[in-house]
């Protein structure tokens, strides 16, 4: 049975959706953090984003196939962040309408409910290069009116900083495991894009705690060519992985 003859996951969607975040990127640093993310950016620099440069997380630049092709010392890694040259993945535990991101606590500040990550660099990378989000599962918790706390930067805190916060400031998109969003709206709020398919516009609208942009005009994430099917299940993921993160 060839590739192309099962039946897409919900998985995959996610993947070939991640994927497309860096499409028309050129020769910048992809930082996925994720295992869908990374199989997304591996998929993009397989196929439509060949000058995608990789990393293994540490000190080197690698193939598409993993294997090290070149040193990326830390001045460098430095350099390509403060200078919009990067691309970061990154999560949210909670994300608002203007792409604010919060990793670091639930509740107030004072005394929150639940402790996080903390900020890391959240801030840093959103005012410094583009930062796209995946949330594997979507919910009310997560996409909420306004975030606890602020640690990744969104278009309406990038704006009230001012210039220097907006220079390389962008959120080109929002990956979840039901859809793909975006801030292409007069006021940069969030705007459905796509639908995965076998999603509805209704689960998506229960699931966000704040009005979408865009509900009217959402497609569907595109479908992966039988390429890029192969590519992920036997060339990037042949163990499928990406089902333990997204299982539909």
């Amino acid at each position: 049975m060839t590739t192309s003859a099962v039946r897409v996951t919900r998985a995959e969607y996610c993947v070939i959706a991640c994927a497309e975040a860096w499409r028309d990127d050129g020769e910048v640093l992809a930082s996925p953090m994720g295992l869908i993310p990374s199989v997304g950016a591996r998929l993009a620099r397989r196929t439509f984003s060949p000058d995608l440069l990789l990393t293994d997380g540490e000190a080197m630049l690698v193939g598409a196939d993993g294997e090290p092709e070149g040193w990326l010392p830390y001045r460098r890694h430095l350099a390509m962040v403060t200078g919009g040259r990067r691309h970061v993945m990154m999560g949210a535990s909670q994300i608002d309408r203007f792409g604010n991101q919060n990793i670091s606590c639930v509740g107030a500040w004072e005394r929150p409910s639940r402790q996080l990550l903390g900020v890391r660099g959240a801030p840093v990378n959103t005012l410094n290069n583009p930062v796209s989000y995946w949330v594997p599962k979507h919910s009310t918790r997560v996409f909420v009116p306004k975030v606890d706390m602020i640690c990744g930067v969104g278009y309406d805190s990038a704006a009230a900083a001012g210039p220097s916060a907006t220079r390389y400031h962008r959120i080109p998109r929002v990956v979840s495991d039901l859809g793909v969003f975006d801030f292409a709206t007069p006021d940069h709020a969030m705007r459905l894009v796509s639908l995965h398919p076998g999603v509805t516009l209704e689960e998506v609208r229960a699931a966000t705690a704040f009005e979408l942009a865009g509900c009217d005009e959402a497609a569907y994430t595109r479908e992966p060519t039988a390429e890029e099917l192969r590519l992920i299940r036997e060339v990037i993921d042949p163990d499928g992985l990406r089902d333990r993160e997204v299982a539909r």
